[in-house]
């Protein structure tokens, strides 16, 4: 069956102590549940039982509540542990790939030493999330095989943006840009130039899954232009081809182009990259590198290969 539906979502703040549900829960890109324990940066993020082994379990005499496996959520109609590695789960607009089947218990948990067996090992599977968003109780859970949804966020840094004492023609371009090359989404923000703040946006915004990350000013050699120290900050891999490429073809035009500082890089699932901050310049820039981000965005989403030539 390839839907089924979510019975609870369980989570704990501490390591050792047993799951409870919760009404509702925050699922963070390469993290997992915002607040659970075992939420990390590692493959096991989220974990998943059947329903229907919990009530075999309690069928057989055992008396159990949901979470008392460890489990992250518990569904109803999918059986978890015949899914291959690499499956793709979607509930709402959080996406999951499955990573693990069962694990080795090397101490007994609690439930083991309470009724003597424990079902996880065997019946639970785990999972990565590629993409965050809120879930509970009653969504609808499916196996799936379509791509994570192509979204776009611009982060407009300006002093007097921020205020309201200058319009935001670039980040209007770059959102109308982006909208006509088919994102879906396009988040906007305006915000000091303040690396702080451009750093803790652009980190929330990846830990949405959000797949583009756009910046617009901030870019030179003003004392206040700091938006490529905020990104160099939060990006863990440099993509330094992108911007070399921006100031190539900026040279052209200008050779003031080489006055440029932009950066770009990657955090988590999502790529950020550094804009000019005049409309114009955003225009060119993003006009010529736009054709190309798609493409690496699914590579870094292992939705497509990589890029050489045949």
């Amino acid at each position: 069956m390839s839907t089924g539906n979510i019975k609870a979502i369980c989570m704990s703040e501490k390591k050792g102590t047993i799951k409870r549900p919760v009404a509702e829960a925050l699922f963070i890109t390469e993290h997992g549940i915002k607040g659970d324990a075992h939420a990390g940066s590692w493959h096991r993020q989220v974990s998943f039982l059947a329903l229907e082994e919990i009530e075999d379990f309690r069928r057989r005499g055992g008396e159990v509540e949901f979470g008392d496996f460890g489990e992250n959520i518990v569904a109803e109609g999918i059986a978890f542990d015949q899914l291959p590695v690499g499956t793709r789960l979607k509930a709402g607009d959080v996406f999951f790939e499955i990573t693990q089947i069962g694990k080795k218990c090397h101490s007994h948990c609690e439930i083991f030493k309470r009724v003597g067996d424990c079902i996880m090992p065997r019946k639970g599977v785990f999972a990565r999330v590629l993409h965050g968003g809120k879930l509970k109780a009653g969504d609808t859970l499916a196996i799936t095989e379509e791509k994570l949804p192509l979204e776009a966020a611009v982060i407009t840094a300006s002093d007097k943006g921020s205020k309201g004492e200058r319009e935001d023609k670039s980040g209007d371009k770059a959102e109308a840009m982006l909208k006509e090359a088919g994102y879906t989404k396009v988040h906007r923000v305006i915000l000091p130039d303040e690396q702080e703040e451009l750093a803790a946006k652009m980190r929330e915004y990846a830990d949405m899954g959000v797949g583009l990350i756009l910046t617009t000013g901030g870019t030179g050699f003003s004392p206040r232009d700091v938006t490529p120290e905020a990104t160099l900050e939060v990006c863990e891999r440099l993509a330094p081809g992108i911007p070399e490429a921006m100031r190539a073809l900026s040279l052209k035009i200008t050779p003031r182009a080489m006055l440029s500082r932009a950066a770009a890089g990657i955090h988590k699932r999502s790529l950020i990259v550094n804009l000019p901050g005049s409309p114009k310049a955003v225009e060119e820039c993003l006009g010529f590198i736009l054709p190309s981000l798609a493409h690496g965005i699914e590579i870094l989403r292992g939705e497509t290969g990589e890029c050489a030539r045949k």
